[in-house]
């Protein structure tokens, strides 16, 4: 979407905003100074966002209809590859395993057959 321009109404509710959290305490006069400035100053939507980037709702409207960019999706701590590939693989593996080993006891060992259901409630027990 290309950056639109700011009209005098989407700027007067920018600086109705910044007034907000002037009267809230998230801004002090200084702040507010400085900020309402550049919005004065502002041309295009995207000189808005770094002036209301680290303030809550209330937010302008010309901001509120700007998609913004994805977040990056982190993964989540201590996840290796290889534990992302063993909690991914680890029922069709054991699957696998158990078949070979009926196949090698010749059917003696058919106990081997609860290995796939054990990995199954570990592996479900470990997503929760």
């Amino acid at each position: 979407m290309a950056d639109m321009r700011l009209s005098d109404a989407e700027r007067q509710d920018a600086l109705d905003v910044l007034s907000e959290h002037v009267r809230t305490g998230r801004l002090d006069i200084d702040e507010y100074g400085n900020r309402s400035a550049k919005v004065t100053a502002a041309k295009l939507v995207s000189d808005l966002i770094p002036l209301f980037d680290d303030l809550p709702s209330p937010r302008p409207s010309a901001l509120l209809a700007t998609p913004r960019p994805p977040e990056p999706v982190l993964a989540p701590p201590g996840s290796s590859p290889l534990t992302r590939f063993a909690m991914r693989y680890a029922v069709p593996l054991s699957i696998a395993l158990a078949i070979i080993v009926l196949v090698l006891s010749r059917g003696r060992l058919l106990i081997v057959f609860a290995l796939p259901l054990v990995v199954m409630l570990l592996s479900g027990w470990r997503r929760r």
